[in-house]
């Protein structure tokens, strides 16, 4: 008879069954369908891990933005976040929607372009602008968000040089009540630099200024944030007006509005503590509204906001590869998603579902990718159904970031597909293969000859 593997005692709370002193049964709800279509026959077709994107959540959520802001204010222009979710068929279905794109790299630029994004709808933020990137902008009639001194004055230097007028606006930073303060980006409000850049440009005359752009900080749950920004940005566009006779056309606020994911730490969760759009849109448009503009000319109200519009339409769907138990007793779970493609996990605490019904039972646990690294914990200590391996799971609201932040190592980089609004499977990125990498590397010639190991 074999001896059993002893395994270490630990207390826990009852939660199966009836109300009991701790609570109500605590069960978290099986996922087996996103848009009508089952999550097994989308493993079994593009396997396992595979990114889900719903098309019709995308185009849903995009409205219900553009008709919160629309319905407070005349003039809104929405311009798609690249870095937020660079595949060609997401970006195609914002701008079909009638969204301008929002760039921060030549790299990005280049795929709005590809994309048949008209160049004077293409907003170019960030402070790596390479000089031939500036040069392929101001001859493009491209909205130049300028970050820093001396990117102006590279773009002086080529007004001459192109014989073109550059159509900017000026990045500004401010203090608006959120800690930290982002005033890495851009000029600073406050100390007087917004003003002073201000007017090298409008002193230079060669150079049109029409906008004036902020992005105040990401995952902002304090609406009225944006009210004390877009004060701040009004007061610099009236005072343009007073000295240069110039008017700004274009207020941009930038992005920074809140998903439905939680962050690692918060007391409550997000989906009891995010600002709707209604909410956000209320207290930029009353701020916007209550503004004297010269000659009553209200400027274009621009959003560049990429968390909120795609967040709730990405899923992925797993597997489970093992269980086990940790040294100080508590169960552990190992998946085949790991931080390599979920970067994010590293600050939200992602709602995950089975994808099928198994035990009632469920135990604290912490859920590990499968990346030879210490740190690749995708949810610690979530209390979970016993999933057995094999087993297939799903994670919520993986639309932002995932697809832009994630790196190949140790494993490939799954398939990405895309559910239309009529159910139909499209794969949108091809999962890699070895032939991805062998066709950037370059081995040099002396190692191409087959050589024997030495002993």
């Amino acid at each position: 008879m074999n001896k059993k593997i002893y395994e270490r005692p630990i207390l826990r709370k009852v939660v199966e069954g009836m109300p009991n002193k701790f609570g109500s049964m605590k069960r978290i709800r099986p996922i087996n369908t996103i848009d009508n279509v089952l999550i097994d026959d989308i493993i079994d077709s593009y396997g396992s891990p595979v990114f889900i994107l719903s098309e019709k959540t995308i185009r849903d959520t995009y409205k219900s933005a553009y008709r919160a802001f629309s319905n407070r204010y005349p003039k809104v222009q929405f311009a798609w976040s690249y870095k937020t979710n660079y595949l060609d068929a997401v970006c195609r279905i914002f701008h079909s929607e009638g969204s301008w794109a929002e760039v921060v790299s030549g790299f990005e630029y280049e795929k709005a372009l590809a994309n048949h994004v008209p160049c004077n709808k293409i907003i170019f933020n960030g402070p790596d602008k390479s000089k031939n990137d500036l040069v392929k902008a101001i001859q493009n009639k491209s909205l130049i968000h300028i970050d820093h001194f001396d990117e102006l004055y590279t773009i002086i230097q080529l007004t001459d040089e192109l014989n073109e007028r550059p159509q900017v606006a000026i990045r500004v930073n401010m203090d608006t009540g959120i800690y930290p303060q982002w005033d890495r980006f851009g000029f600073n409000y406050e100390n007087g630099e917004a003003w002073n850049a201000i007017n090298r440009i409008l002193t230079n005359s060669k150079i049109d200024l029409i906008g004036l752009h902020t992005h105040i900080g990401t995952y902002i749950t304090v609406s009225k944030a944006y009210a004390i920004a877009i004060e701040k940005l009004a007061s610099l566009a009236n005072k343009t007006f007073e000295r240069f006779k110039t008017t700004i056309k274009y207020i941009d606020v930038g992005g920074g509005f809140a998903s439905q994911n939680t962050l690692q730490g918060a007391y409550l969760p997000a989906t009891d503590t995010t600002p709707s759009f209604d909410d956000y849109a209320h207290a930029i448009t009353t701020a916007l509204t209550s503004v004297n503009f010269p000659n009553n000319e209200v400027p274009t109200l621009i959003l560049e906001t990429g968390r909120a519009l795609i967040d709730e339409a990405g899923w992925l769907a797993g597997t489970v590869l093992a269980n086990k138990r940790l040294a100080d007793g508590h169960r552990a779970m190992v998946l085949d998603v790991g931080v390599n493609i979920m970067f994010t996990a590293f600050w939200y605490d992602y709602e995950i579902h089975p994808v099928n019904e198994s035990s009632f039972q469920s135990e604290p646990t912490t859920m590990y990718g499968p990346l030879c690294m210490n740190i690749d914990v995708i949810r610690k200590n979530i209390d979970f159904p016993l999933l057995n391996k094999d087993d297939r799971f799903v994670i919520k609201r993986v639309g932002a970031y995932t697809m832009t932040q994630w790196m190949q190592f140790i494993t490939y980089r799954p398939n990405v597909v895309l559910i239309d609004e009529k159910g139909k499977l499209h794969l949108i990125r091809k999962g890699e293969d070895k032939e991805v990498f062998r066709k950037q590397e370059i081995v040099p010639k002396h190692l191409l000859e087959k050589a024997e190991l030495k002993n």
